[in-house]
């Protein structure tokens, strides 16, 4: 997008005038710094290893169920703009919602880069009245891009440390294997924490080990006259939503009872003014452990890529704790200016920032970074397949115009009946008319066992399949949700009653020619990132690439 046009629907939205004069004066207005407190939070999470300005449609459905059903942080589109008193048209309609994307994006341009990040960080940093800041990771960082799986994750973390991040938790990065996960974690700067994984007791034994911890549970941060303690919590259900294989030795959970005896400890060993808890849950997740567990002042939360602009505040037996979420793909950054003192937390505020490319300046040195990370491989990533006709996107609670693409190339080059595709939540969106690369389809498919599988199912074993999944996302209660959208689904359509109890959710189920789903009869079934079997099909990259070339 031409800046010029850009500035230009700033200023017809008054944010300024005079505003095209000079750009380097924006950032000063759209990110103003903040001068309370004491101890400034800097948090990012899931951001699927972009490292360059990207376009990311949020959702327009968001569907939930039970008692967050219409509530943050399921809202979108108009309700969401309601909710929180933005404008439609505004930047942060653009920002924070699906409506008009692609006129939208026309506008305001890409949102996110590592190099633009960096840019408003500093600038954070040097406006910073108090300097007592913290950079902290949510997680899904080391994942979702070509040059992160072909360098197994080494890429981010060489961006991380650059970016100046102090303490992260991690989901995708475990997908990298255990023996991997150790070699990153040896090479990046910040300290990793995680107290829900454990060894398993076979493990443990083997090892001699004194302790079943795997990584650190916390870890306490010093400042002049406060103290700060970050308790990790990495994605608890990463065994059931990934394969089991690629870390044999290690048991998740949410391990709510280990998590307040943590908290428990360092209230009474560590003197600590707060307490944090760097979540890769899942918000609602986050809202249910915030109700019961005592102690946390402050929970950062990810994983369900929800942008949440203003904090939850939830009551529980002792007191209350604030809840965020900070969104994905590099698109926000979230800000929390804490007053602090030797009797706690005193007083928060609390800002999501979205990270306009157009207006940040990127930085210089990490330029060159992903410049040099990128170099072997620009060839192959900026190889054309074709050309966008239509929105292309991935997040919604049930359908996607990009998992469409994927299921139609899994159907045909399948000779199947019915396809599955996982419910990502991560992948960019291509706007109408854009030229579609294989990067592009690396954004989607980059992860460490993307092989295809077709097989035989019976019309039965289809309908338990969606009733897993659609229970995985609608359960009341979160505990049993495991992170994901609906799973998706081509050649065939059906029903589906969120509210409904389990098994009672898909009804309907009809081939695209109109018959309906016979429970005993066996259908072609093509499918992709199987978590549970070890598929040796062509991976899902390399078939979406070929099919893209016969359209």
């Amino acid at each position: 997008m031409r800046r010029r046009k850009f500035l230009q629907y700033l200023s017809w939205l008054g944010l300024t005038p005079g505003i095209s004069s000079c750009l380097s004066s924006i950032p000063d207005i759209l990110y103003p710094a903040a001068s309370f407190g004491n101890v400034t939070l800097l948090h990012f999470t899931d951001c699927h290893a972009q490292l360059l300005p990207m376009y990311y449609r949020e959702p327009s459905i968001n569907a939930g169920s039970g008692q967050t059903n219409n509530r943050p942080p399921h809202l979108a589109g108009q309700a969401f703009l309601d909710f929180y008193g933005f404008k439609p048209g505004s930047k942060e309609a653009y920002a924070f919602t699906s409506l008009d994307f692609a006129e939208a994006a026309s506008i305001f341009g890409k949102m996110g880069g590592f190099a633009h990040l960096t840019t408003l960080i500093k600038q954070l940093k040097y406006t910073s009245t108090h300097g007592n800041i913290l950079l902290l990771d949510g997680g899904d960082t080391w994942q979702g891009s070509a040059t992160s799986l072909w360098t197994h994750g080494a890429d981010m973390v060489s961006a991380c440390n650059l970016l100046g991040v102090d303490v992260m938790t991690g989901h995708w990065e475990f997908t990298y294997g255990s023996d991997q996960v150790k070699a990153n974690l040896k090479q990046f700067n910040g300290e990793f924490v995680a107290q829900n994984i454990a060894l398993s007791e076979e493990a443990q034994f083997l090892t001699e080990s004194e302790t079943d911890s795997v990584f650190k549970s916390y870890v306490i941060k010093d400042f002049k006259d406060v103290r700060i303690a970050v308790i990790g919590q990495a994605y608890p259900y990463t065994p059931i939503a990934n394969p089991k294989r690629l870390f044999p030795d290690w048991q998740f959970g949410i391990q709510e009872q280990r998590l307040q005896q943590t908290v428990d400890e360092i209230k009474r060993q560590k003197s600590t003014d707060a307490i944090i808890l760097l979540s890769h849950n899942g918000m609602e997740i986050d809202l249910k452990l915030a109700s019961r567990v005592t102690g946390v002042d402050i929970i950062l939360g990810g994983h369900t890529h929800d942008a949440v602009p203003k904090p939850v505040w939830v009551e529980n037996s002792t007191g209350k704790t604030c809840v965020t979420n900070a969104g994905s793909h590099g698109k926000f950054l979230s800000v929390l200016d804490l007053d602090i003192n030797r009797h706690g937390l005193r007083e928060l505020r609390y800002r999501l920032l979205p990270v306009f490319s157009n207006l940040l300046e990127p930085d210089a040195d990490m330029v060159r970074l992903i410049e040099n990370v990128r170099q072997p491989y620009i060839k192959q990533l900026k190889k054309p397949l074709g050309t966008a006709d239509r929105l292309l996107y991935r997040r919604d609670t049930l359908k996607g115009t990009f998992d469409e693409l994927l299921l139609d190339a899994l159907l045909k080059t399948n000779d199947a009946q019915i396809a599955f595709s996982p419910g990502f939540r991560w992948g960019t969106t291509l706007l109408p008319g854009q030229t579609f690369t294989y990067e592009d389809v690396m954004n989607h498919t980059a992860i460490t066992y993307p092989n295809t599988l077709r097989r035989t199912l019976t019309g039965l074993e289809i309908k338990a399949i969606l009733e897993d999944a659609a229970d995985n996302v609608f359960n009341p209660d979160p505990y049993f949700r495991q992170g994901g959208d609906m799973v998706r689904a081509g050649g065939l359509r059906f029903h589906c009653e969120p509210s409904a109890e389990f098994g009672q959710r898909i009804s309907e189920i009809r081939l695209t020619n109109g018959a309906l789903l016979e429970a005993k009869k066996s259908y072609s079934v093509a499918s992709w990132a199987s978590v549970n079997q070890v598929a040796n099909g062509k991976p899902m990259a390399d078939v979406l690439a070929d099919f893209l070339k016969t359209q």
